[in-house]
């Protein structure tokens, strides 16, 4: 099992607390962090735009990101929502056994 961090921002605290939580409640995340006060300057259509966003660190696996990622299309406000995935090169064996257990898809045993 490869454990990711997976960084989303999204446009305010309302959209990051409901897609955080579908995210966990679906089995797609273990654990998601909203890092809100996030401000966002990027190049979008050809011009420079500024945002206050809110930013998510969604902890799951290589074999649930697919999902997760349909899940966050089908649910984010953005046209281009910000979805970049990192793999964990280490850590803590029970925390990312934790990871793991907690993004098992239901019906299905570690």
């Amino acid at each position: 099992m490869a454990a990711l961090l997976v960084l989303c921002t999204c446009p305010d605290a309302t959209t990051a607390e409901t897609l955080a939580g579908s995210l966990v409640e679906a089995r797609l995340a273990a654990c998601v962090n909203l890092l809100p006060g996030l401000r966002s300057i990027y190049r979008w259509e050809g011009r420079v735009e500024r945002a206050d966003e809110t930013l998510l660190l969604i902890k799951t696996t290589r074999e649930r990101f697919d999902d997760l990622k349909g899940h966050i299309l089908r649910m984010h406000p953005y046209t281009l929502p910000e979805v970049l995935a990192f793999e964990a090169a280490t850590g803590l064996d029970r925390y990312l056994e934790w990871i793991g257990s907690e993004t098992e898809p239901p019906g299905t045993s570690a």
